[in-house]
């Protein structure tokens, strides 16, 4: 049929929605009755948003994707950080690289339309959904999976940090494993009941968003109580960090510095207010990088709730929205060639301009704040490491025995542990070199006259923890102690040194 054909009775540029099949999203249809049709029900055609903003608003959603494109190497870095450098580099932590590959998975999928640029009507009048459209299931699917992973492990994060600063909590395996489990498990239950009850479809841009239809229940009402109960945790524990802090400049208990060891009389109950105010602070010092990402984040997803629900609000088709609408589209139907001339009535229909974009790229800037308070120093510091070591890795050596192929190693004399020397003689036909003996093996066979040959004496070396040390014999001692070697069969002199 042709476009004349598919209009029936509508005026331009509206099409009759009887003339069209049901597929697609017939959901995301904007449509009402008009009487100059004959009650024929008249649709705006798709997207609506170009009819909303003007055909610009495409090209500018883009720009949020190419946004993506910069900030995913970013979590890339973090992530391949996370696993090839040590730990003492990078800080990892399970709670960390969760967190990042949530941000990740939110960038994927504002990048997936760039390469497969999808057509966001199934007709004239419908858009595409995840049922219609390939790239919309995906992309709809990666976003909101990424969106509750981050939420849900920013909360989990909120409760570790306030266990281990109010309640003085030592986290192990077992709130590792259930903070992984409830951290995957709670957004893949929950973006299926999602995907079941309500959907995804081609709204704005090229990347799908969730439905109107039961959003606020299966989406938004979860979401916004898993940030309200991590801010609440969040301002709670910085609150008593404030009050630590407070109570320990009127605290007169004289401490010290000298030693992060309590005495073994002491216990939780009886640390003092400075005490405590050092403990929370040096957690803090820790952890206050985490803390600011999880503000950003928790704030990030309230705006974006009132503003997306907002929008269902405004968008939904009732009797309402459709009088609110009802100047904007007869304004359309006046000038159907010239849609600019209608924006100052569609600023009661759905968003501002502005708003929507901003909104865009602040989902697509998580990233960029996660790697900023993420991204250390020492990760370069190590990476600058790694490839030195690589480099050098062919002039390493395991042994002292391996110095002796060096050339600035032609006569050197080495020093056993004990402070006895052991040679190598610098003659070409020489006896092959012999590692020195071990120092206790040393201490028990070395003669008197081996070490006088050498011109040093064995010398007593104290133990760290020992209080005794070599004392001349006393004159009661030596009291009948006198012997006759000739009476016994010891000898009378040493071993000689032959």
């Amino acid at each position: 049929m042709s476009e004349n054909d598919l209009r029936g009775a509508c005026p331009p540029p509206y099409y009759q929605e009887d003339l069209f099949d049901n597929g697609g999203f017939v959901g995301g249809r904007f449509c009402q009755n008009t009487p100059t049709a004959g009650n024929a029900s008249c649709c705006l055609p798709c997207p609506q948003a170009s009819w909303l903003y003007g055909e610009e608003i495409q090209d500018k959603i883009k720009i949020a994707s190419w946004v993506s494109v910069a900030v995913l190497p970013l979590c890339v870095f973090l992530l391949v950080s996370y696993a090839v450098l040590p730990a003492k580099r990078t800080h990892r932590h399970y709670l960390s690289i969760c967190f990042t590959l949530g941000i990740g998975l939110m960038q994927i999928a504002f990048i997936i339309p760039l390469g497969t640029k999808p057509d966001q009507c199934y007709n004239e009048i419908t858009p595409n959904d995840m049922y219609s459209s390939l790239s919309c299931a995906f992309t709809g699917s990666i976003l909101l999976f990424g969106g509750w992973v981050v939420v849900v492990f920013s909360f989990i994060r909120t409760i570790a940090f306030h266990l281990q600063v109010c309640w003085e909590v030592i986290l192990g395996p077992k709130f590792m494993w259930g903070a992984l489990i409830c951290g995957l498990g709670i957004p893949i239950i929950g973006t299926s009941i999602m995907l079941v009850l309500t959907g995804v479809s081609f709204r704005f841009g090229d990347t799908c968003h969730i439905n109107i239809e039961k959003s606020l229940q299966d989406y938004w009402i979860p979401l916004i109580s898993f940030a309200g109960a991590s801010l609440i945790m969040q301002f709670t524990t910085m609150g008593y960090c404030v009050h630590v802090y407070i109570k320990s400049l009127y605290d007169p208990a004289p401490t010290t510095n000298s030693s992060n060891l309590q005495s073994y009389t002491a216990s939780v109950g009886t640390l003092t207010a400075r005490q405590a105010y050092r403990r929370v602070r040096k957690i803090f010092k820790l952890q206050w990088r985490s803390n600011c990402v999880v503000l950003v984040i928790l704030a990030n997803v309230i705006i974006f709730a009132i503003i997306f629900i907002r929008a269902d609000k405004q968008l939904k088709v009732t009797p309402e929205n459709l009088e609110n609408a009802t100047p904007w589209l007869l304004c359309l139907g006046l000038y159907p060639g010239d849609r600019t001339k209608c924006f100052d009535y569609a600023k009661d229909v759905g968003p501002s301009e502005a708003t929507l974009l901003a909104l865009l790229f602040l989902l697509t800037l998580v990233g960029f704040w996660n790697f900023l308070l993420f991204a250390r120093p020492s990760m370069f510091v190590g990476w600058l490491d790694l490839f030195r070591r690589k480099e050098t890795a062919q002039f390493e050596f395991v042994s002292a025995d391996a110095r002796k192929m060096r050339e600035d190693a032609h006569s050197y004399e080495m020093l056993s542990s004990n402070g006895l020397p052991s040679y190598k003689s610098p003659e070409p036909f020489a006896k092959p070199y012999v590692r020195s003996p071990s120092p206790a093996y040393t201490a028990r066979t070395l003669s008197p006259d081996l070490n006088n040959h050498y011109g040093r004496d064995a010398r007593y070396v104290r133990p760290s923890m020992s209080f005794s040390g070599p004392r001349p014999p006393s004159a009661s001692q030596n009291q009948g102690r006198d012997w006759d070697p000739e009476a016994t069969f010891a000898r009378a002199y040493p071993y000689s040194s032959r």
